[in-house]
């Protein structure tokens, strides 16, 4: 069987960032997805076919240093076992945005259509043949599974390929582990690389002999105490890994408690809190920027933003409440990581209301809402109020977004680039926040100054009146706000 090739279509390369240690589905039918497949031979069906456009190789040659530069030439492979073609290449499209966001070189990508993934080569051994010689063809120095491999399948496929082989969980720890900036997310990545690293340690030649100590009469061994070490190497190691693990697990519960006062704080003070979420470079941090004025950094990649960015901002009404930027999701997001990073994620477990950021660009927009509401789901947040904001609509397909607010009852479009439809999201947020459930009008004298500011700060005040006595003010407030003013409403005076 032989490769079934398809036009290629160089692109430039996307980053040149180095990747430190980059630790499955689909092939392309032509275009006749309304054919149930019986229509092809068998071998023509499972053969593995390349997939147009995933080549970031770089077409003028005279750009040598870079070419030195680069650390790691990659070829993709997934396998297509469920879904249409155009699922499977926006799959594997994702997949190369990942690795050139990992700092990679995409040299080719290839899908294969079966039924579920091989238990031992991920693709099948003859596949895997076939795939070393692609990797012979290109110079890759690097395979990316678009899936999550298991052990023993990472290190049979490395055995046959001859290079080192990576899935798509191990791709996406690298990116966070690129990009952590806090001593907090640093140590999530870490832990997360941990979980993912402790069962697929390796262990080679005289490093798995097991190192006895002195015996006693028994054939059992010496007994208690006389045993020598007793462990391999990989036993070593993995028990090294867990007991790192577990240090930093309790120092992510340490800097969960800074975290956890502030918000108790914003809870006390009532102040309402709304947590942007959504699919990766959907722009969510533009969002936040053009919201609030924040400056959080925007970068046109995957997963820019790792640490939570709280804002302050007001409703057209001049409500304040805050604004929370989080962690973008992906397809497939690594189930350590989503549990490394439960504490940071808590932003929005806790929010009053959650913008749900989608890119209306993105070709199935779709796809990227199912995939954070199933993450939102992970982390408790589905009953809290959502809002669809269909993000880039200056660049979206017409028909696409008319798509989206027709499916979701709750949706917006706007554009964080040139301010479209912010106004009016602004509107709505200002609607859906909650409001103090008690209304009352006190007559507050100049001398209380600072309660007149509180109730602005954590009541919406519904109008307020300068007379000879004080501050005349008509608000909504929460109960501990309104205990305060009590002695100041006629009524209750």
């Amino acid at each position: 069987m032989t490769f079934s090739s398809l036009p290629q279509d160089p692109q430039s390369p996307a980053a040149s960032r180095r990747a430190d240690a980059l630790m499955d589905e689909d092939v392309a039918w032509d275009d006749t997805e309304s054919l149930d497949g019986e229509q092809f031979d068998r071998e023509e069906r499972a053969a593995l076919r390349r997939v147009v456009g995933l080549s970031t190789e770089l077409a003028d040659v005279s750009e040598v240093e870079y070419r030195q530069l680069r650390l790691e030439r990659v070829v993709l492979v997934g396998v297509w076992t469920s879904g249409t073609a155009s699922d499977a290449e926006n799959s594997l499209a994702e997949l190369a945005a990942l690795a050139e966001t990992a700092g990679a070189l995409v040299l080719d990508g290839v899908i294969q259509r079966r039924d579920k993934p091989d238990a031992a080569t991920y693709i099948g051994s003859g596949k895997a043949k076939e795939l070393r010689d692609l990797v012979l063809e290109t110079g890759a120095d690097t395979v990316v599974c678009d899936g999550e491999l298991t052990p023993g399948q990472l290190i049979h496929l490395e055995d046959v390929v001859k290079v080192k082989v990576v899935d798509r969980t191990a791709l996406i720890l690298d990116i966070f582990a690129q990009h952590a900036k806090s001593r907090e997310g640093k140590a999530q990545v870490s832990l997360a690389q941990m979980q993912y690293m402790l069962p697929r340690l390796r262990g080679w030649g005289q490093s798995l002999s097991r190192q006895m100590g002195g015996g006693g009469s028994s054939g059992g061994g010496g007994g208690m105490a006389t045993r020598g070490p007793g462990e391999t190497k990989i036993e070593t190691d993995r028990r090294r890994i867990r007991e790192k693990m577990a240090k930093m697990r309790r120092e992510i519960a340490a800097m969960r408690t800074g975290r956890e006062v502030k918000r108790q704080e914003r809870q006390r003070n009532r102040v309402p809190s709304v947590a942007i979420a959504g699919y990766t470079n959907a722009g969510k941090s533009s969002l936040l920027n053009r919201l609030t004025g924040a400056g959080v950094l925007v970068e046109n990649a995957l997963f820019a933003t790792l640490d939570p960015t709280v804002r302050r901002s007001e409703t057209p009404s001049g409500r304040a409440f805050t604004l929370a930027d989080t962690v973008g999701f992906v397809r497939h997001l690594p189930h350590d990581l989503v549990e490394a990073f439960r504490s940071t994620m808590e932003e929005v477990g806790e929010a009053d209301l959650i913008l749900h950021v989608v890119d209306g660009s993105h070709p199935v927009p779709e796809e990227q809402l199912a995939a954070v509401r199933e993450v939102l789901r992970d982390v408790g947040a589905r009953e809290i109020p959502e809002i669809v904001v269909v993000n880039k609509a200056d660049a979206a397909d017409e028909l696409t977004l008319q798509r989206l607010l027709r499916a979701e009852s709750r949706a917006i479009a706007v554009s964080a680039r040139t301010g479209q439809g912010i106004d009016e999201l602004l509107q709505w947020i200002d609607t859906e926040l909650p409001r103090p459930g008690i209304e009352l009008e006190a007559l507050v004298p100049y001398a209380e100054g600072g309660l007149v500011a509180r109730t602005h700060a954590e009541g919406e005040v519904l109008s307020e009146e300068h007379t000879g006595e004080g501050t005349l003010l008509k608000a909504r407030v929460h109960e501990e706000l309104a205990a305060a003013l009590a002695p100041y409403v006629p009524s209750l005076s």
